[in-house]
């Protein structure tokens, strides 16, 4: 029996319409499937883990050397490393994360997940698998502690991925570092693995906040060696340590190793978080841009960090 074009479209309508349910039971509510629920797992699998290799090699490796010209400071110390780890470091551009790709030991890097921002890098399914793809990522929610936030990264540190974080919790506003949150120091904690200090230097010229396209400027990268939390320590006292290190990193880097040494033995390593003062002369104690002159009667700092 033939049917009708009516018929056969009111059928195909029948077909694609959703079940119905009884009378008394509830919907069963559908978790989002974008931000900090984003499923990451796929991303993390063999041709994945491929294509973000060619990814570094074709594209991160190139651009930053072309925009950055990093010098790679103390790598050796990672040689004998073995992850799971998590990486620990300061945080003032969306460059930080592409410089550390490409200058990363490759052991290291391989199997590498970000803990990126979910409301930034997932807001949407299009931009959720491109940050899952490309760098890696795992969504976390920065303006909170969450469960879930925590069980995405305790989930690959358990697979045996090594995390980067920017304890932080979001880019510097003027060039100064903030303090460091617990959240680094609570996953060593639960996960056990120990924890890299990492200072990033310059940054911040090359992809400012506020800014869409990089500008040429040379970049320093020095690593720290691995550190465990001591059965005595709490998650805070635990992440202060590690701010600590981060700013005997940039003492390093700044005076060298030997004066660093010196500086952190009298506890008088500057710390990278800036003076307490206005906004203007927190400015003008980061000393002039790239590009920038004083003349000589200005050219001092304040304070002398």
């Amino acid at each position: 029996m033939r049917r009708s074009p009516n018929g056969i479209i009111s059928h195909l309508r029948f077909i694609a319409r959703p079940p119905t349910r009884p009378k008394g039971v509830e919907k069963k509510a559908e978790l989002p499937t974008t931000g900090v629920y984003y499923d990451t797992d796929w991303a993390h699998r063999p041709l994945a883990k491929f294509v973000r290799r060619v990814g570094v090699w074709g594209f991160f490796k190139p651009a930053v050397a072309l925009y950055a010209s990093p010098k790679v400071v103390a790598a050796d110390r990672l040689d004998d490393v073995e992850g799971p780890v998590i990486f620990a470091a300061n945080h003032h551009s969306h460059a930080d994360t592409s410089v550390l790709l490409a200058t990363l030991p490759s052991h290291l890097r391989n199997d590498l997940a970000i803990a990126a921002g979910a409301d930034y890098f997932f807001p949407n399914k299009v931009a959720a698998a491109a940050s899952a793809l490309l760098i890696g990522a795992i969504p976390i929610e920065r303006q909170k502690i969450s469960r879930l936030s925590i069980d995405n990264s305790l989930k690959a540190l358990s697979a045996g991925r090594s995390l980067l974080i920017f304890p932080e919790g979001g880019r510097s506003p003027d060039g100064w570092s903030g303090e460091h949150r617990p959240g680094a120091a609570f996953l060593a904690k639960q996960s056990g693995a120990k924890v890299i200090p990492v200072y990033l230097d310059g940054t911040g010229n090359v992809l400012p906040k506020g800014q869409n396209w990089p500008s040429r400027s040379r970049v320093a990268v020095v690593f720290g060696s691995p550190m465990s939390m001591s059965d005595v320590e709490d998650s805070r006292a635990f992440a202060k340590r590690v701010e600590d290190r981060v700013n005997e990193l940039a003492d390093e880097f700044q005076s060298g190793w030997w004066q660093a040494r010196k500086n952190a033995h009298s506890l008088v390593t500057p710390e990278t978080t800036g003076p307490e003062a206005g906004a203007w002369r927190r400015r003008w104690a980061l000393g002039p841009k790239p590009g920038q002159r004083r003349s000589s009667e200005s050219a001092r700092k304040w304070p002398n960090i």
